[in-house]
């Protein structure tokens, strides 16, 4: 027998809040990606180049992808509640192709302005579609086994980092796609790039759709706001512990520099490509923290934040459009030509850049901030059309 939802948690209001916030912020890191001076000749977490306002401004779109992937598999264990085993499978694998889809041929498209796709890639739609399909198979096993199988992932694929780390290591193919990440020319002149190898996403996505038990009616708001609140100070003191041990949980080994505030960043930058045990505790474990404060706030920040939530998908999309739009708008109105722009091309996979010239960041924020407040009214007309046309089943798939 199903355990149905309360009332009041027919759409979790703390769930798109905490994924509308991440939204946002992911908009920041895009900004900067197309915008910013050095986007395209240095890392923005190198301790040799970086200022702590550039690091951070990089390190706080961490959060975005491992807490939308997590929520994406709480929201699934909410909608098992209200589907049948059966219909619920059946729709994750089809949403998780169309995703792939969507990645391939729209996302990248919006990305490179490239309509000969000389380059793919493989990012966050691409790690949440396959990761649905996969659950979309394993739902079908017990409880304590997705959990199990969840927890293995996460604690233990750093492990693989060891074989990955040895001298003459050379990932194949499927390795590249499982955990090592990485690129590949797939025909003449072609090359696709799996930024987010799945497994660690997958093994992220499972212990998000465990997390949703705690939001049915066997919970009191009470009780689940505990349960996250002491779940996420473990997950980041368990960051603190491991980290400062050295030994596990990320492939690379913090040192120390020539200052305490260099120092501290070298302690704080985790990987993400893939996701490191370490990341995802540093990510997860503020997110809990921020569900269980959020979920008894509402008011207009919250209500702005929400509307993001509850259309991510579409925010998604139209914000990699809208963003790069802005740069060859930009890239024009600096007297570029069209010529100029395919020749930048053999540099840079992204039409209408030029390595280095760029903007500082004050001018990065500004842009963001201005991004945002256009997708907004778009964001809450999608929002509104979707609520009240629930009979149009394939807004689900949006």
């Amino acid at each position: 027998m199903q355990t149905t939802l309360p009332a009041y948690a027919k759409r979790v209001e703390s769930i798109d809040i905490l994924r509308g916030l991440v939204m946002v912020i992911m908009a920041l890191d895009h900004v900067r990606d197309y915008f910013h001076t050095t986007a395209f000749t240095d890392d923005p977490l190198n301790l040799a180049t970086t200022t702590p306002s550039l690091f951070f401004t990089r390190f706080v779109t961490h959060y975005c992808a491992p807490i939308f992937v997590f929520l994406s598999g709480t929201s699934i264990y909410l909608q098992s509640l209200r589907k049948t085993t059966k219909e619920l499978s059946a729709f994750l694998v089809k949403r998780g192709l169309w995703l792939i889809f969507i990645e391939v041929v729209v996302n990248t498209l919006f990305w490179t302005f490239n309509p000969l796709y000389s380059f793919i890639n493989m990012q966050v739609l691409w790690a949440i579609g396959i990761s649905m399909i996969i659950l979309g198979i394993v739902i079908r096993l017990p409880f304590r086994v997705i959990l199990i199988t969840g927890l293995l992932i996460v604690l233990f694929h750093n492990l693989l980092d060891i074989p990955e780390s040895a001298a003459g290591f050379k990932p194949g193919i499927l390795w590249t796609i499982l955990h090592r990440g990485g690129g590949f020319m797939y025909a003449s002149n072609h090359y696709i790039d799996f930024f987010y190898p799945f497994v660690p996403w997958t093994g992220l996505m499972m212990l998000g759709y465990c997390l949703g038990v705690f939001f049915t009616g066997k919970y009191s708001s009470q009780a689940r706001r505990k349960i996250l609140a002491s779940t996420g100070i473990g997950l980041v003191m368990l960051f603190i512990l491991l980290r400062f041990l050295n030994i596990y949980g990320d492939p690379h080994a913090w040192n120390e520099q020539r200052n305490s505030v260099l120092t501290f960043l070298s302690f704080m930058k985790v990987h993400k490509y893939p996701p490191s045990l370490m990341f995802m505790c540093i990510t997860i474990g503020p997110g809990l923290l921020f569900l269980a404060f959020i979920e008894p706030i509402q008011n207009r920040i919250t209500g702005f934040f929400r509307t993001f939530g509850r259309t991510a998908f579409f925010y998604y999309i139209l914000h990699v459009l809208l963003i790069h739009s802005l740069v060859a708008i930009n890239f024009f109105a600096k007297g570029h030509t069209m010529k100029e722009a395919l020749q930048s091309m053999n540099t840079v996979p992204f039409l209408f850049e030029i390595p280095g010239e760029g903007y500082r960041l004050a001018i990065v924020y500004i842009i963001w901030f201005a991004v945002v407040l256009m997708l907004y009214p778009l964001c809450r007309w999608y929002d509104k059309y979707k609520t009240t046309h629930k009979e149009k089943k394939w807004l689900s798939y949006l």
